[in-house]
């Protein structure tokens, strides 16, 4: 069995949690991500998604998971792991599988996603993950050589409904339509979204904030104390 296919094994039908806090943050710290990493390991986590170079690299010498690996630059735009530049960091640092960005927008370096997938694979032999906010670009991705799909960004661009919570349609629509895994990821907030994500198909569900971001989940908790006591985050 190949390094690669074992790793998706190991994924199936489990959750993966997103270790991740940014700059300005209490969290914001290699070392306190890393052992959020291994909690969420004890508590029966499947694999690990981790940004920054750092961390990923903590995280994969103290958990012996799966390690989904990006880098965010910026705000706008592209963000997650903006170029093929970035994407071979990510994968030497130790990651497992490199996700990127697979919108279609234009990246700062002008490469491709399926530049971006083969220099993956020539280079370093790990895995690519797209993350995408609509079927088409998941469609897109596939064609391109990508190994996983994740519904990450549906929500968070010009062209992809705003939910709630989870798009799960979108989950069962890619599933439908790819040849490869499918990844249920953004707004997964509660137990029943995982047990109906992997219902309509998702190979695999990850989970960040409701788990690893306890600033937001004070926040829901003082919001339904106090309905509109706080002011909206940036």
């Amino acid at each position: 069995m190949s390094r690669g296919t074992e790793i998706l094994e190991t994924l199936r039908g489990g959750v993966v949690v997103s270790c991740q806090a940014y700059p300005g943050e209490p969290m914001r710290d290699p070392a306190t991500m890393a052992r959020m990493a291994m909690a969420s390991r004890d508590g029966g986590a499947v694999g690990i998604r981790a940004q920054g170079l750092t961390d990923i690299a903590r995280i994969g010498s103290m958990v012996d998971l799966p390690l989904i690996g990006l880098v965010k630059e910026g705000t706008e735009g592209v963000v997650i792991t903006p170029t093929l530049a970035l994407a071979l960091e990510v994968a030497r640092a130790g990651a497992d599988v490199v996700a990127i960005d697979a919108t279609g927008r234009p990246r700062p370096d002008g490469s491709t996603t399926a530049e971006i997938v083969r220099a993956v694979h020539e280079e370093t032999g790990r895995l690519v993950m797209a993350d995408v906010s609509t079927r088409e670009e998941g469609r897109a991705a596939r064609e391109a050589g990508i190994d996983l799909v994740g519904t990450t960004l549906s929500g968070y661009t010009p062209h992809s409904p705003r939910r709630e919570g989870p798009d799960l349609d979108l989950v069962e629509d890619l599933a439908g339509d790819l040849d490869v895994p499918v990844l249920a990821e953004g707004r997964i907030h509660r137990p029943e979204h995982v047990t109906e994500a992997l219902g309509r198909g998702a190979f695999a569900v990850v989970v960040g904030t409701a788990i690893t971001h306890p600033t937001t989940l004070t926040r829901w908790f003082v919001e339904a104390a106090h309905p509109g006591a706080l002011a909206p985050r940036p």
